[in-house]
């Protein structure tokens, strides 16, 4: 299953990672397209700021002969010349039908003015309670205004027109270049909204590369908030290397552009997938575990309630020979001894019939319990192995009593085996306020430090004939039933080694 994830994860990594720089390469290509948009744009308005000035400097050529030909022709009174044709200065005159003009004598005041959006009758329509006085002076007051305006876009033309008679001639831009203009402007404007409104774009910013001033973005935030320049220049940076620009002009510009949202999620899906498919492999593992630990339950508990069985038969059997050599009195001594042997035997059929069943735990005197078992194996192993056990307090924990003496027993005789029946043991109980302690120590040859995490496996055993089973046993008993632990707590090569039991004492 691992194997699997892993290939799986390997698989995902590789299309995730070919689909992440595909998708990049794209919004790069969205960013390059945004930045051609902008220069298109620019070379728009370069090309209409240049065609605007040409048609300027033309109408600026038509007011200067308009101008002259207006002089010509108001010189007619003073100079009369019969001969002289002024069709032409009037024929000019008369050619202006969209270029405004507003006259101002040299004191400032109105002389006359042509081609205006309106007239006195408008200003009589939105002031209808003033008299025609009144109007007159508004209207005039109206030209001055626009004639200051205009001075500020064309430069007036100031002419002589009689000796130390001044004439001003203010004018605006015609009709026709303010239609063009308005025109412009609304593409311009209508080419900006599309370029800034498109979700379907990254987020982009355009800077001079020389004065890092920016002179374009797509964020509305930005565009709302100048003191986020730098904050998003920063931000961008980290992301992507910018892309450099060249615009008409030979000035260089740098696009810098964010990985959008999406690619973002994209990157983070792998790590999504691992962890999913790492779940999928772990709750796998968890269920093959606990379908093992059960099959396992289920082979210690056949095996003990069929040895229980087995032994059951034979014990009936040997109870009842024992009844016949009671009617011989000079084999009581044998017999008494017998009938100890298979009250052991009964007890271990009582263990095994445990095993795989609920065992009942009883608050009662964990002395006495070791204290029996101790005294029943002194007669039962080498007399060169001295036993030491000598707890006179009482201390009590819920415990199974023909379990507890099966752990014990193991234990011991494991530690006599190690020793290969010659050395000392020593039995030692001690308590804490939530625990008690079994500690049984032994001068054998000890365990080394590799093999101290598999002495409890299955399987593990030091003898030839063993089968590994015991200590397994003794864990499962302390571990499954007791809720407790069991485990060496020191060992040293060729001096011994210490196993401690901790009961739970609540």
């Amino acid at each position: 299953m691992i194997l699997l994830a892993l290939i799986l994860v390997g698989i995902s990594l590789f299309y995730s990672n070919t689909i992440v720089t595909k998708v990049h390469e794209r919004e790069k290509q969205r960013a390059t397209q945004w930045a051609d948009a902008i220069q298109k744009k620019v070379e728009l308005v370069e090309l209409t700021d240049s065609t605007f000035s040409r048609l300027r400097d033309k109408e600026r050529e038509k007011m200067t002969l308009w101008i002259e030909a207006t002089k010509e022709v108001s010189q007619m009174s003073s100079m009369v010349d019969f001969q002289k044709d002024y069709s032409f200065p009037l024929e000019i005159i008369n050619r202006n039908k969209d270029i405004p003009v507003i006259l101002l004598d040299d004191l400032g005041q109105v002389s006359g003015s042509i081609n205006l959006d309106f007239d006195e009758n408008d200003l009589k329509k939105a002031n209808p309670g003033k008299s025609d006085k009144q109007l007159l002076l508004l209207f005039e007051d109206s030209l001055k205004k626009m004639a200051k305006k205009w001075s500020l876009v064309n430069e007036p033309f100031t002419v002589e027109i009689y000796d130390d008679l001044f004439m001003t001639y203010y004018y605006s831009d015609s009709k026709e270049i303010r239609r063009l203009e308005k025109e412009r402007d609304s593409l311009i404007t209508s080419f900006s909204r599309e370029l800034l409104n498109n979700d379907g774009l990254i987020p982009v910013i355009l800077v001079d590369e020389k004065t890092q001033e920016i002179i374009g973005s797509n964020i509305a935030e930005y565009n709302e908030n100048d003191s986020l320049q730098q904050e998003l220049k920063k931000r961008f940076m980290n992301q992507n290397e910018p892309i450099e620009m060249t615009f008409g002009n030979s000035k260089n510009y740098l696009l810098f552009y964010e990985q959008s949202d999406e690619l973002t999620q994209l990157q983070y899906f792998p790590i999504i997938q691992f962890t999913i498919i790492g779940l999928f492999v772990l709750i796998g593992y968890l269920i093959f575990s606990t379908f093992r630990k059960a099959e396992q339950n289920q082979v210690w508990a056949g095996m003990a309630k069929e040895t229980a069985h087995q032994l059951g038969t034979p014990l009936s059997s040997l109870m009842a020979w024992i009844e016949l050599l009671d009617m011989n009195e000079s084999n009581l001594e044998y017999t008494l001894e017998m009938r100890k042997d298979i009250l052991r035997l009964e007890k271990v059929t009582d263990r095994f019939s445990k095993i795989g069943s609920e065992a009942k735990l009883n608050d009662t005197d964990v002395v006495k319990t070791v204290q029996q078992i101790i005294e029943y194996l002194r007669p039962r192993i080498s007399k060169q192995v001295k036993i030491e056990f000598d707890v006179e307090n009482t201390f009590t924990a819920p415990h199974n009593g023909p379990l507890l003496e099966w752990v014990v027993e193991n234990i011991v005789k494991n530690a006599v085996d190690a020793m290969e029946a010659k050395g000392w043991l020593k039995v030692s109980i001690s308590e804490r306020p939530k625990f008690l302690y079994i500690d049984i120590q032994d001068s054998g040859k000890g365990i080394s430090n590799k093999k101290l995490k598999t002495v409890f496996q299955p399987g593990y055993s030091t003898k030839k004939r063993g089968w590994g089973l015991g200590l397994s046993l003794v864990k499962r008993i302390i571990v499954e039933y007791h809720k407790g632990n069991v485990f060496v707590l020191r060992s040293e090569l060729n001096k011994g080694t210490t196993f401690r039991i901790s009961l739970p004492r609540e």
